[in-house]
């Protein structure tokens, strides 16, 4: 089995955390910035023009705020390196905060619905509206949508789901902010109905939104798998590395933009554990080399399918057999190295390694061959026992 924690001197390029958290955090600092002036605009011209949609949408931005610094408090604790108790990092942070954020979303466009429900109860009671709130209206449109595409394409150069979260969080506004403009137009133009109509469009929007997001985060909480395209050509990699048979029980799960791998990998039977323990080295970092999302992979080589129980797990131990191939062989043979066995299915195969010298006397060694051949024969364990010559260290 080969695996090793990830750490910060050995990530490559696209794993540069620091970085990656600096462009997140400047990024979200300009949404900062926008949703600031913008529900600061919304609310006293809402208010001014008696336009409660806007004043609804106001408070909508308010939530991007919230948003925003919970982006923050993830980033900056997504990127701490890996410590003892986070062997993985700390990217769960913000998955977390994907998963608040979506609920605060769901919220929000659960409240817009209600309101909007029990003012379209008594339409004569709504005061008439002023032209202005129109007006930001459309200011609030236009600055929320360059806010999305902004930060969306921020969020896709750092493949960061929180960061595509809060984006679409932005555009989400862009859509309320233009039904809001659509159903305060046409609210001026007579038809009243219009505004708290446009607000229920708008609280069904934002609490399907926030649905989605926190659907996303609750899956990568349950470590569900990545695509599974992304799981053929990891498995394609890993299958192309010189020594491996076959790839079985490849496993996959995200954590925040990075992605885990555990896989079992199936080698030569008959080769030494250091061997084995290479191939599975070299399949580890070509993995890491073809694959940059991928954090870290654990590989587990098996000498054989492992899928079916074969009940090679009730055979005897090494100690067990050793005593038992002593006894076979006689007090009289000397060994020139410890036996190597083989765990084949259910039975085991020995290597025994004798002397060279000894091996000289033909009539001695073709007796004891027939004296093993014996044992072999009516043993429920043994497959066979190989005499090899070899000269003493």
């Amino acid at each position: 089995m080969s695996h090793q924690a990830p750490s910060a001197g050995g990530a490559s390029a696209p794993h540069d955390d620091s970085g990656r958290s600096r462009e997140a955090q400047r990024a979200t600092w300009v949404s900062v910035a926008v949703n600031v002036v913008l529900t600061v605009c919304q609310i006293a011209v809402g208010l001014f023009a008696h336009a409660q949609s806007l004043v609804a949408d106001g408070m909508h931005t308010l939530s991007d705020l919230l948003g925003d610094f919970m982006v923050m408090y993830a980033s900056r604790h997504g990127a701490n390196p890996a410590d003892e108790r986070h062997p993985y990092g700390h990217g769960r942070y913000e998955t977390a905060a994907s998963m608040v954020l979506g609920l605060v979303l769901a919220g929000v466009g659960a409240g817009f619905l209600l309101t909007a429900a029990a003012r379209l109860q008594d339409l004569d009671a709504l005061p008439e509206l002023h032209p202005a709130a129109l007006w930001m209206a459309l200011v609030t449109l236009a600055g929320k949508e360059g806010l999305f595409r902004y930060m969306l394409a921020v969020a896709q150069r750092l493949r960061s789901p929180l960061l595509v979260a809060n984006a679409w969080h932005a555009r989400a506004d862009a859509a309320s902010s233009l039904v809001v403009a659509v159903g305060i137009g046409g609210s001026l133009a007579g038809y009243r109905f219009l505004e708290p109509l446009a607000a229920a469009l708008v609280g069904f929007m934002i609490l399907r939104m926030g649905a989605m997001l926190a659907y996303e985060a609750l899956r990568e909480l349950i470590d569900t798998g990545v695509d599974p395209a992304d799981v053929a050509k990891i498995r394609d990699t890993l299958g192309a590395t010189a020594g491996v048979l076959d790839v079985h029980e490849l496993r996959t799960r995200r954590m925040a933009h990075r992605v885990l791998v555990d896989a079992h990998v199936r080698v030569d039977p008959r080769i030494s554990v250091s061997e084995g323990h290479r191939i599975a080295e070299i399949a580890r970092a070509r993995v890491r080399a073809g694959h940059p999302e991928v954090l870290d992979v654990l590989v587990h080589v098996d000498s054989e399918e492992d899928l079916v129980d074969t009940g090679g797990r009730s055979l005897p131990g090494r100690a067990a057999l050793v005593a038992e191939l002593a006894g076979i062989l006689g007090a009289d043979v000397p060994q020139a190295a410890p036996a190597v066995l083989h765990y084949l299915g259910n039975r085991v195969e020995a290597e025994v390694y004798l002397p060279f010298e000894w091996c000289a006397d033909r009539v001695r060694l073709e007796a004891l061959r027939h004296r093993v051949e014996q044992q072999v024969a009516g043993s429920s364990h043994w497959r066979c026992i190989e005499l090899l010559g070899r000269f003493a260290p």
